[in-house]
């Protein structure tokens, strides 16, 4: 077996070292072959908070943020790092993102409440969505949101009449869809011409022409969001190309100044070794370069730049862990080692083929032996989290530890088969902080009505 040690008394094989990279930051293996995230043996922290288990990094956290406010703000300074909460958000992490200066980005009045019961700065939140109801509206407006992305004629309509009745006048974008195929998942594009999300381009000149005319909103800027996990940088170019265009048009048409251009997130993360993703400093440069040149051409003053990160900041910053139950072999077909969790704290894998990698967090150094692939314990075959993935030989009551988890897993999660959703904990220099207790059968009647 050929070790690499990586300092005093941590050791692992050679072949275990890729895939390392796609944990959090501060992942490194002990010398009893155990991972540690944050200065914490993932072993321990299955016994002592049980499993399915979800562990934060803290410092992945704070690093992601603190990279995108640099990155995107030595090429551009006028830039605005907005966290997109529906890749997860929860009373602990909103509270670390007001540390690290970021805003949010919200699509309902849940993700608003969570951010309004830690004192988060409200004029510093979007609010997203493309059917936001009039009570949301109300919401956003009583508690004077940084802005509302307004999605279609009905939201704008509605949310001049409701700025009306509270005698208020709130900031408003609207989204535009671009035309511009990100080259995802079909599921998870977001920009393209058939899009239940944002005013087509063709409506766009209407759209802008009347959100100036309301005389309770305030038209600063414009939104585009092409897609989620876009590994291509060739897309958010020509949407950039395509809305710019259009600002310059309304400018001459109309007076439309474009204070503000937001152009959404969906920058990638690696979750297999055969898919690297482009660094965010590759996005940077190129975005705001873009920009800059177009706005030069089309003699546009430079907007304010918003960027709508939420995987890219939050997905390699969380690790799954599971304990093994059945291993099931079937000769000359396929091994399935079974955990204690999957499709109902990890639907991705079930929804649209998302594609993970993982080891076993208690034989780090263990030499990979044979392909399995892992399965949930749920009632739907669909439950696959990793398919053929080589490991040690697993035993029931083996630490299995999936990587990249941070993102949209628990969001996502829900009862099926009545099971409960799992506990969260933050680590920290070995230090471990439970930020959501695991769910009870109490919760699970808590809302039922004989």
């Amino acid at each position: 077996m050929a070790l690499l040690t990586l300092g005093e008394g941590k050791i692992v094989i050679r072949g275990m070292v890729n895939r390392l990279s796609l944990f959090p930051l501060t992942a490194e293996v002990n010398n009893r072959s155990h991972l540690i995230i944050g200065g914490c043996d993932t072993v321990e922290l299955a016994a002592e908070f049980g499993t399915p288990l979800y562990v934060f990094d803290e410092s992945s956290l704070r690093s992601k943020c603190a990279e995108f406010k640099a990155e995107f703000g030595q090429h551009y300074s006028d830039t605005t790092v907005i966290y997109a909460c529906k890749a997860f958000i929860n009373r602990a992490l909103a509270l670390i993102l007001k540390e690290e200066g970021l805003g949010l980005d919200v699509a309902s009045a849940g993700e608003l409440g969570i951010a309004q019961s830690v004192d988060f700065p409200l004029d510093t939140v979007y609010f997203h969505g493309n059917n936001k109801s009039a009570e949301e509206i109300r919401l956003a407006l009583k508690w004077h949101i940084g802005r509302i992305v307004v999605d279609n004629f009905h939201e704008l309509n509605m949310s001049g009449e409701i700025a009306k009745e509270q005698n208020y006048t709130p900031n408003i974008l609207l989204r535009l869809s671009p035309g511009v195929d990100p080259h995802t998942h079909q599921y998870i594009a977001t920009g393209i011409v058939d899009s239940k999300f944002g005013f087509p381009l063709a409506n766009g000149e209407e759209a802008i022409a009347t959100a100036m005319a309301v005389p309770n909103l305030n038209l600063i800027g414009l939104h585009f969001h092409i897609g989620s996990l876009i590994f291509e940088i060739e897309p958010y170019l020509k949407s950039i190309e395509v809305i710019l265009s259009l600002a310059a048009e309304m400018k001459r048409k109309h007076s439309f100044e474009l204070k503000e251009l937001n152009i959404g997130g969906g920058f990638a993360i690696q979750y297999t070794l055969d898919t690297p993703a482009p660094p965010i400093s590759a996005y940077a440069e190129a975005i705001t370069s873009k920009i800059i040149r177009k706005c030069r051409e089309l003699k546009l003053a430079l907007p304010r730049l918003i960027i709508e990160p939420g995987r890219a900041i939050v997905g390699q910053a969380a690790v799954a862990l599971y304990t093994a139950g059945v291993v099931k072999d079937i000769p000359g077909v396929r091994c399935y080692v079974s955990v204690d969790g999957g499709m109902v704290d990890n639907i991705r894998p079930a929804l649209y083929g998302a594609k993970y990698e993982a080891v076993v967090a208690n034989k780090i150094s263990e030499e990979e032996v044979r392909e399995v692939t892992i399965a949930g314990k749920f009632c739907e075959s669909s439950d696959i989290l990793v398919k053929d993935v080589n490991l040690p030989l697993v035993s029931a009551g083996d630490i299995i530890a999936i990587p990249d988890c941070g993102a949209y897993c628990l969001p996502m999660a829900s009862n099926y088969n009545a099971s409960l959703k799992p506990a969260i904990v933050l680590v920290k220099g070995g230090k471990a902080r439970l930020i959501r207790r695991r769910e009870t059968l109490e919760d699970l009647t808590r809302c039922d009505v004989i």
